[in-house]
């Protein structure tokens, strides 16, 4: 990643820190390599993880394989659910060249391929959890287990009660995962007896995630966001996995070098909100996900003692035109700065957000007033590109995206009803067999020409809106194609942060 390049392990690790938190890599490290591959999983550790999460689903002739999806169609080259493949006939799919070219001919793994990657071909033992995408697996697995690396440290993990509950028969440590923490899924993982809870990305700010859970270990799953990333440190959770291992580590080790301070995270990054209808025609032309903002940003210093810092955007996706930054300053202890900049430019699709970096380095006295180099961390936030629509009851046109050239309109409408949200296709923009895929606060969901989504009884008290997005999915000249409204969609990363619905108390 060019943001490390330059950087040694303490650069872009952070100190050398130990858990808790227990930090693992989602999926492996799915924004360097395959998701759910060797070569992922081998890069999460290569980078510095404890471990690793993935996902285990059976193939025809019931063998585990990593995969998240139901069906091979987004992550190899091929088509049609896992469950309708034999495992001889899984070893000639590719799973890397949809990456990158230079993951062609990454295989698909079996299970038993992990078990013996993690125990002979690393100088430790990673932590492993495994979610199991769904039921029939706990028998294989729990035998693997005891045969090839018994004495692994694994979480094994579901959304589904009673595939956890059989986990928990089988011996192994069971873990119930869920968006957030709620009182029922509190009093079934006490009753239970559960080893562990892990909930989605800010899951544990509820009213029950703030009661006891003394009983069990705290986790979360695909942990991101800068500020959420230190709250699981400050707590600190007993794990979490995530798709920014850098970003984690150093944030461990953010905490643990000033353990005393307790406010936001350090590097704060605007939004930079989308609005493609406002574009002139000569713009649009270069795609609509482009805008010109005159913002700022704030950098503070969280550490006992003064610092250096180097402040910079990093592009990892489009083209930018950036006035204001680069920069360096010195701050002293609890010292902040606000600095203003303009950034124009953008690209065609959503994804790749700029990243704002701070350098902090500081140096250390001898004793004999003598400076010398003491350390260095690197904090990075993303400035999201956000599109933004309020929950009205009066129908609203949602005007999807035009990232290819020459893609006709399409729309959807959006209403309110009362505590539901009714999206219908207007105007498919020429795709076959249309139907709509929303992204509704962690949620993903599917339906047909129509598709109803239950809003959250406190949404009409999140201040800040809730992530949202909306799509149509079809045909075009036979192959499958998704028009947007913003990004968030299809599953996977990659495709650049969600849009916010407000309702009309904040719109």
């Amino acid at each position: 990643m060019e943001l490390y390049e330059g950087l040694d392990d303490v650069g872009a690790h952070g100190e050398s820190v130990s858990a808790p938190p227990w930090i693992l890599g989602h999926r492996g490290a799915p924004k360097q390599a395959p998701e759910n591959t060797l070569a992922s999983l081998r890069r999460a550790l290569d980078i510095g993880l404890d471990g690793f999460e993935y996902d285990l689903r059976a193939c025809a002739t019931g063998e585990a394989v990593l995969i998240h999806d139901v069906t091979l169609n987004r992550t190899t080259d091929g088509n049609g659910p896992v469950r309708a493949l034999s495992l001889p006939e899984l070893f000639g799919i590719d799973a890397g060249s949809w990456f990158g070219r230079s993951f062609t001919g990454e295989p698909l793994p079996v299970f038993d391929e992990v078990l013996e990657f993690g125990g002979t071909e690393l100088d430790r033992s990673p932590m492993h959890m495994i979610e199991l995408k769904e039921a029939g697996l706990v028998g294989a697995v729990a035998s693997r287990l005891r045969e090839l690396a018994p004495g692994l440290s694994v979480r094994v993990a579901s959304f589904q009660r009673e595939v956890v509950l059989e986990v928990r028969d089988a011996g192994l440590p069971s873990m119930l995962l869920a968006l957030r923490a709620t009182e029922d899924d509190r009093r079934f993982v006490r009753d239970e007896r559960l080893d562990a809870h892990g909930v989605g990305p800010g899951g544990w700010q509820t009213e029950a995630g703030r009661d006891d859970w003394s009983f069990c270990e705290r986790w979360a799953w695909a942990v991101d966001d800068p500020q959420e990333l230190l709250q699981a440190c400050r707590e600190p959770l007993f794990g979490f996995n995530t798709n920014e291992p850098y970003r984690a580590m150093a944030t461990r080790a953010l905490v643990a070098l000033a353990p005393e301070d307790d406010e936001p995270y350090p590097v704060s990054a605007p939004e930079l909100f989308v609005e493609p209808e406002a574009l002139q025609a000569d713009v649009r032309l270069r795609g609509e996900w482009y805008g010109s903002w005159s913002t700022s940003c704030e950098i503070r210093n969280p550490f006992p003692f003064p610092v250096e810092v180097r402040c910079g955007l990093f592009v990892p996706n489009g083209a930018f035109e950036i006035d204001g930054l680069p920069c360096a300053f010195q701050l002293q202890v609890g010292e902040r700065r606000s600095l203003a900049f303009r950034i124009t430019g953008g690209s065609r699709s959503p994804g790749g957000d700029p990243l704002l970096a701070a350098l902090y380095s500081w140096r250390v006295s001898t004793g004999k007033e003598v400076l010398v180099p003491g350390g260095k961390l690197l904090l990075d936030a993303p400035l999201r590109r956000r599109r933004v629509v309020s929950a009205d009851p009066i129908a609203r046109r949602l005007t999807m995206l035009t990232e290819r050239p020459g893609d006709p309109p399409a729309s959807l409408t959006l209403q309110r009803q009362r505590g539901e949200l009714l999206l219908s296709i207007e105007n498919p923009g020429g795709l076959q067999e249309p139907h709509i895929i929303a992204h509704l606060d962690g949620q993903l969901v599917r339906g047909g020409r129509g598709l109803r989504l239950t809003l959250s009884e406190q949404f009409d008290l999140r201040g800040g809106g809730v992530p949202f997005s909306c799509g149509i999915e079809g045909l075009w000249r036979g192959e499958p194609r998704l028009r947007r409204w913003a990004g968030g969609l299809p599953e996977g990363l990659s495709h650049g942060a969600p849009g916010l619905l407000l309702s009309l108390r904040q719109g």
